[in-house]
């Protein structure tokens, strides 16, 4: 009972400091607030508050995170008609976070998810490429799903356009069409751009290796594109990726054997920071792309976080950014695990020949 009375007390402190922290980002913006300022919102002492969160950025990261989970979810959509249909309905879905222009600069950011002057050292700049790739990934899956063929260029330039028309809001808001920039995003789906999948290294992969290993599977995963639970002990492919390797997502995507279930576990070594910023980009992507796609189109895909157990956990004891493993899973048990830059692709032809 004290210790259920202990967890509740902290969820109480938790949830009175992200209150207290939107109320001062949304006044101040993110520079400019302070961390005094937003335990006295709370009647907390800095102390409590750097106890639930250890810097600004970590607090402001789980604003925005906690901003998206509670935004309600979107209706069931029909499937669209074809990838300029679902293009146009996902620009209208990311568009509706642009502030209007009666709202302040420091709120206006906020609900744009802005991370200009948040993320901003070498290695914050490194993560927002790789995770761009990512979300282009998972926008592609998307739009493969209503045309064949690749489409991550496509997404890649989609993302771009809306990122572009998201800058423009945060400096000069109420500034354009939202419907006029809609539609034309929609029209970049008749753009030929050739689209090939063939990265020149995957024919250079160090060879995967058979094992059998049982597995004992971390609980607690969380699926960041339907929101369900993931199960690494589930047969499929899985592959463990560092903050700077998660372009090499889509090895494991294009490698794998038709139906099979892909698992990609963004390892990071720690929560608050990179974690949150993982979950914040890909969450708020994913929101998006709910309102447009069944959930048939990532049936066979799933992103989660995992920290340092939950790596270790599946055989990967070395967690940095340019970590890259895969296994493949049948029966509870790991069969093939791959490491190194091709993993996921190693893995996959160890069993079968690459698509």
């Amino acid at each position: 009972m004290a210790r259920l009375t202990r967890i509740q007390q902290q969820a109480r402190t938790r949830a009175a400091v992200l209150a207290a922290a939107r109320d001062e980002f949304v006044e101040h913006g993110y520079g400019p607030a302070k961390v005094d300022r937003i335990a006295e919102r709370a009647e907390l002492t800095r102390g409590a508050v750097y106890s639930n969160f250890p810097s600004k950025r970590a607090l402001y990261l789980a604003v925005l995170v906690a901003m998206i989970e509670r935004a309600p979810a979107a209706p069931a959509p029909a499937a669209p008609r074809s990838a300029e249909d679902a293009l146009g309905r996902f620009a209208r879905a990311w568009l509706e976070r642009l502030p209007l222009a009666g709202d302040t600069a420091a709120g206006g950011r906020l609900q744009l998810r802005s991370l200009v002057g948040v993320v901003d050292d070498d290695r914050g700049r490194a993560a927002l490429a790789q995770l761009a790739r990512l979300e282009a990934l998972l926008l592609a899956v998307g739009l493969e799903s209503c045309e064949p063929g690749r489409r991550v260029r496509l997404a890649e330039l989609a993302l771009t356009f809306l990122s572009g028309a998201g800058l423009v809001a945060e400096l000069a808001p109420g500034f354009g069409d939202p419907f006029d920039r809609a539609r034309a995003c929609g029209h970049l789906a008749s753009l030929g751009l050739d689209d090939a999948w063939a990265p020149p290294h995957l024919p250079f992969a160090a060879p995967a290796e058979a094992v059998r290993e049982p597995l004992a599977a971390p609980g607690g995963l969380v699926d960041l594109v339907s929101g369900g639970p993931v199960d690494p002990a589930a047969d499929g492919l899985v592959t463990v990726l560092g903050i700077g390797r998660l372009a090499a997502a889509e090895d494991a995507v294009r490698s794998a054997a038709p139906g099979e279930r892909v698992t990609v576990l963004v390892a990071v070594p720690d929560l608050p920071e990179t974690g949150n910023l993982v979950r914040l980009r890909v969450s708020d992507l994913t929101s998006c792309l709910r309102a447009v796609f069944p959930a048939s189109a990532w049936r066979r895909l799933q992103v989660a976080v995992a920290d340092r157990a939950a790596a270790a956990a599946l055989g990967v004891e070395e967690v940095a950014d340019d970590t890259e493993a895969a296994l493949r899973v049948r029966g509870g048990a790991v069969t093939t695990r791959g490491t190194g830059v091709g993993a996921a692709h190693a893995v996959a032809r160890s069993e079968r020949t690459v698509r």
